[in-house]
């Protein structure tokens, strides 16, 4: 259910459970993970993060979140898998993301979304707590008031209050989506593994 593609140093991951809003299962945030450290381990500049239909995740699959996903160390070793990735990792949210797959997302170095978007994580209703790392990264871009308006008062956030608030950084039409964050990628996609690495860790 990850689909994965890799050309001339950029890799990309693609959410694939479309008839389940891409709601993200144990395996595929295990998978999620072993393919990051894959890249890692090899000489890729840029990694692009997708989901195929219209929603980029509805977060966790309920199913496996009742019986213990919710609280799983796996969002954190994931996250902090992309968090640490020497490459530059760009998230191209094809459509709305929510619950544990900001994680993920939160962890990239850019964010590109459609109109269409829009971002809740409704822990406060469903009675969990977020991952660490979450309120963290979300309090870093948007700042503590912001980060309570998702987290604490469950609101959802359209994609152009996002991008005004720096939860995004491009609004992408649709149709030309991944070929912008493609663009994205051009710089270090010219850049050897170590300028890429040594200008992140500058960052």
């Amino acid at each position: 259910m990850i689909g994965r593609i890799s050309q001339k140093g950029l890799t990309i991951l693609t959410l694939e459970r479309s008839d389940k809003a891409n709601a993200l299962t144990a395996g595929m945030l295990e998978a999620l993970t072993a393919h990051l450290d894959e890249v890692a381990a090899g000489s890729d500049r840029a990694v692009i993060l997708t989901g195929a239909g219209k929603v980029f995740s509805a977060g966790a699959d309920l199913d496996e979140a009742r019986a213990g996903l919710a609280v799983s160390p796996l969002w954190e070793r994931l996250s902090a898998r992309m968090a640490a990735m020497p490459c530059l990792t760009i998230a191209a949210l094809n459509g709305t993301l929510a619950g544990g797959a900001f994680g993920m997302v939160l962890a990239c170095d850019l964010r590109i979304a459609v109109p269409q978007a829009s971002f809740f994580y409704p822990v406060m209703r469903l009675g969990f707590l977020p991952q660490p790392s979450d309120p963290r990264r979300l309090t870093a871009l948007i700042g503590p008031s912001r980060a309570k308006i998702i987290l604490m008062a469950g609101q959802k956030v359209p994609a152009d209050q996002a991008l005004d608030w720096g939860l995004l950084d491009r609004i992408v039409a649709p149709e030309v989506l991944m070929a912008e964050a493609e663009r994205l990628a051009e710089g270090a996609l010219a850049a050897s593994p170590e300028h890429v690495a040594g200008i992140k860790a500058l960052c």
